[in-house]
């Protein structure tokens, strides 16, 4: 069975430190790219294919938008969301599958509850129950159900492989990070996910979120119309004290985690990164993404240690805080 990268093939990028005892450490694989494409950086096994998870949501949206559906500013950023189930979030969801005449019975994705704290106790206290609406992949879906509407693809089987939706979806990917598809999963929203290594992975991300409103190729258009509006509204794209949307916010990079430790992040000017935490933990995948770019000057080092401390990376003793989660790269 093919899997991801060895433990033998990773490097650390991540400890965590409890009173000056480094009590875990995370080991990955990371790469970065400069603005025109060139490699800066190799940590660890970056040719191996990865299952890149919702990281692979940027290249889903730009299929959608590039198969006829139009989605901007909001619209678009919840389509490539890992959001939180605040109302706001589930207002988008609900738009989308208006546009399309569906109703929320329609979603591939399982039932879920929010996952905003805030947004959870309000449904709890409300006496509602987990809906398909709440989940967080649930702008992906909508958005893809908006696109067997517009081409007149089936409904059914919409998350089957074999579907044009998936079809076109996979050829995207493809194009996009210039690789094939090594292996094909089921991602935990029910949809397929496919395995690419992280040279790819970056490589596909940076077409997207460098390109150009006024290319000639609608790829390219709608990527760059993408990322306009994952920058404009980065609460959309995953919610209140996220860390993607944090990073949004106060470093203006692109950012999009993905389950399982994966993360990708492109810099204002194009310097771009994908990178896996080996052990699938997410808790530290933001901050190794930022200070990657920082160690090529792409971002500034003081702006990254301004946005780790809303990271939640303290390690806690009691009430105090006595160590943190700490990128080593």
């Amino acid at each position: 069975m093919t899997g991801t990268f060895s433990a033998a093939d990773a490097v650390q990028l991540a400890v965590v430190e409890r009173s000056g005892f480094t009590e875990s450490r995370h080991a990955g694989s990371a790469v970065v790219l400069s603005p025109d494409g060139e490699l800066l950086r190799s940590l660890g096994d970056v040719s191996s294919p990865v299952l890149p998870r919702s990281a692979l949501k940027p290249f889903i949206a730009v299929a959608v938008m590039s198969s006829g559906v139009t989605l901007r500013g909001e619209d678009a950023a919840i389509a490539t969301a890992s959001h939180s189930g605040t109302a706001a979030h589930v207002a988008l969801v609900r738009g989308l599958l208006a546009r399309a005449s569906l109703p929320e019975s329609a979603l591939g994705c399982p039932p879920a509850t929010p996952g905003d704290r805030t947004a959870h106790e309000d449904l709890v206290r409300s006496g509602g129950q987990r809906e398909r609406v709440y989940m967080t992949c649930s702008g992906k879906h909508a958005a893809m159900l908006l696109a067997c509407v517009a081409n007149g693809w089936p409904i059914e089987g919409y998350l089957d492989p074999a579907h044009p939706l998936q079809r076109r979806i996979l050829d995207v990917l493809e194009r996009l990070t210039g690789e094939r598809a090594t292996a094909t999963a089921i991602d935990g929203c029910g949809a397929p996910v496919h395995a690419i290594s992280l040279t790819g992975l970056a490589r596909g991300t940076q077409k997207i979120t460098t390109a150009s409103s006024s290319s000639p190729f609608a790829l390219f258009r709608e990527g760059a119309a993408l990322t306009e509006a994952v920058r404009e509204n980065p609460w959309a794209i995953a919610g209140p004290g996220q860390p993607d949307t944090i990073a949004i916010e106060r470093v203006g990079v692109f950012a999009k985690f993905g389950a399982e430790g994966v993360m990708v992040m492109t810099a204002p000017d194009g310097t771009t990164t994908a990178l896996k935490v080996l052990d699938g933990s997410s808790r530290a995948s933001t901050i190794i993404g930022l200070r990657l770019l920082a160690s090529t000057g792409a971002i500034e080092d003081s702006a990254v240690d301004r946005v780790a401390t809303e990271l939640d990376l303290w390690v806690m003793g009691g009430d105090r805080r006595v160590g943190e989660i700490r990128a080593t790269i």
